[in-house]
């Protein structure tokens, strides 16, 4: 047991001697006069003109001045420029006659030298790499051109491509993006439709530079129609024939069939429950604004309760959390007592706004509920985490709940917690199924008829694909299913 104290006591010495060592050589690392990042190459577009770069560790920058040099093998180095110490770039002639010039900088502090650096700047030469041409992309928005250049003999043994554009008119050449030396093509997606522009290519291989000639003038269009997405132009096409053909039915006297949904006949049951024991009827048109397809529905679905309590003479109470819901709910339900002959059973406070905040809103909820003991709740639209709290309010004070959403975590606690509920597209069809409308009941016997031609689509296409494996990919199966396959990707 001793052993193993003085042990762990040896380990704990190590472990702290080498923390001390790490941490003194990086503050020696910081506080030791050098030229960092000291690198450079000639300017896109400008093979007599190079760039260099570099930063400066450990040195008084306001009390310090740089000295550049530059040589050649055989020569001895000249002094290219003198910079102050807060210098980290410049621009000098470059030597189109030597593949790469050797650069050195040299940092002084009151005319004694702290430190400096050498590099090798890169000169690029035309040539090798192989012509540059572009085309617009079709089927876009505009502002996108794919170039490609080459091949030639040489240019498989390039590490990499930079691709460089400037606007007709312009000198400086700007970078875009940069691709693989096994990749001679690239696209920019990052200009402006109707803009002309010059592209350049460098090509990079150890050590050397080579640019292409560049491909001037190169214009993208936007196009008026995308020939890729023509399948959805189909599919639209077909449902939107079955709904048209099914409206202009309903207008010749022609019901149709629409099954019957627990939840949307109960309706009436419930606002009649309301009446006979004297109390109020609450709804609860979700916790979105009216972006949400399902405030929407639920705002409309309110229309129909309301002309039934208009009927009945039964209070409504209507809390909203935004405030263009109120806006709206109150138009709908106004509209509704007036449908009815009742526009003086109306007032604004039935639709009343609480707050925008989401617990908050549904605490205001549960108050009005223990208060008010309200006959019948209805719940449509979106909901969270406030869908069970508000439906166990509901059903501690005994009141008949009738609840909607398209919100596929929220459901199972409406099912859980409410007499009835409205799953996904129920909530949608259901101002259609309480109007009775019969334009709108085609309209979603129209629906049904697109959502059956999807239903055979991809037992159509499970099949095809499946016999086109098993056979090999080849016979009409393989070219069907490939056929299945553009027709349903929906790229949007």
């Amino acid at each position: 047991m001793k052993s193993l104290r003085v042990a762990s006591a040896i380990v704990i010495a190590i472990l702290h001697l080498l923390s001390f060592t790490v941490s003194h050589a990086a503050e020696s690392d910081n506080s030791t006069p050098h030229i960092k990042n000291f690198s450079g190459e000639s300017i896109p577009g400008v093979m007599t003109k190079v760039e260099l770069n570099w930063s400066l560790s450990g040195i008084d920058l306001d009390n310090s001045q740089l000295k550049l040099f530059w040589f050649h093998a055989g020569m001895d180095s000249q002094l290219v420029a003198e910079l102050p110490g807060t210098a980290t770039k410049t621009v000098t002639n470059g030597n189109p006659g030597v593949l790469a010039m050797k650069f050195m900088l040299v940092a002084y502090t009151a005319e004694a030298e702290v430190a400096r650096a050498t590099t090798f700047a890169p000169i690029a030469h035309q040539g090798v790499v192989g012509n540059v041409s572009g085309t617009d992309v079709p089927n876009d928005a505009g502002g996108a051109i794919a170039l490609e250049w080459g091949p030639t003999e040489k240019q498989s043994t390039f590490t990499e491509y930079r691709i460089y554009r400037n606007s007709m008119g312009q000198g400086e050449w700007e970078f875009v993006g940069s691709v693989a030396g096994a990749m001679p093509k690239f696209t920019d997606a990052s200009g402006k439709h109707g803009v002309p522009y010059n592209y350049m290519v460098r090509g990079y291989r150890r050590g050397e530079i080579f640019e292409s000639r560049p491909a001037m003038n190169l214009v993208s269009q936007t196009s008026w129609f995308n020939w890729g997405k023509i399948n959805l132009l189909i599919i639209a096409l077909l449902v939107l024939t079955a709904i048209v053909w099914y409206v202009a039915r309903s207008g010749n006297g022609k019901m149709h069939y629409i099954r019957k949904i627990a939840g949307l006949q109960a309706v009436e049951e419930a606002v009649g429950r309301a009446t006979e024991m004297g109390k109020s009827v609450l709804f609860v048109p979700g916790i979105q604004d009216l972006d949400d397809v399902q405030t929407i529905a639920g705002l409309t679905i309110l229309g129909s309760v309301a002309k039934m309590t208009a009927q009945y003479e039964t209070r409504l109470d209507v809390p909203v959390s935004r405030s263009l819901v109120m806006s709206n709910g109150r138009e709908v339900v106004k509209q509704a007592y007036m449908s009815v002959g009742r526009p003086d059973f109306y007032n604004d406070d039935i639709v009343h706004y609480v707050t925008d905040e989401q617990f908050g809103y549904v605490a205001a909820i549960d108050g009005i509920m223990v208060r008010e003991k309200p006959a019948a709740c209805f719940y449509m639209g979106a909901f969270f985490a406030e869908s069970l709290i508000l439906a166990e309010t509901g059903n501690h004070v005994g009141a008949i709940q009738i609840a909607g959403t398209a919100m596929p975590t929220q459901l199972p606690f409406f099912v859980a917690a409410c007499d009835y509920t409205l799953i996904g597209e129920e909530l949608f069809a259901a101002s259609a199924y309480l109007s009775k409308d019969a334009a709108a009941i085609a309209s979603l016997r129209g629906q049904d008829v697109g959502k059956l031609m999807a239903m055979f689509s991809i037992i159509i296409g499970v099949v095809a694909t499946t016999v086109a494996s098993v056979s090999g990919g080849t016979g009409v199966f393989a070219k069907l299913s490939d056929a299945w396959l553009r027709l349903f990707a929906l790229n949007f």
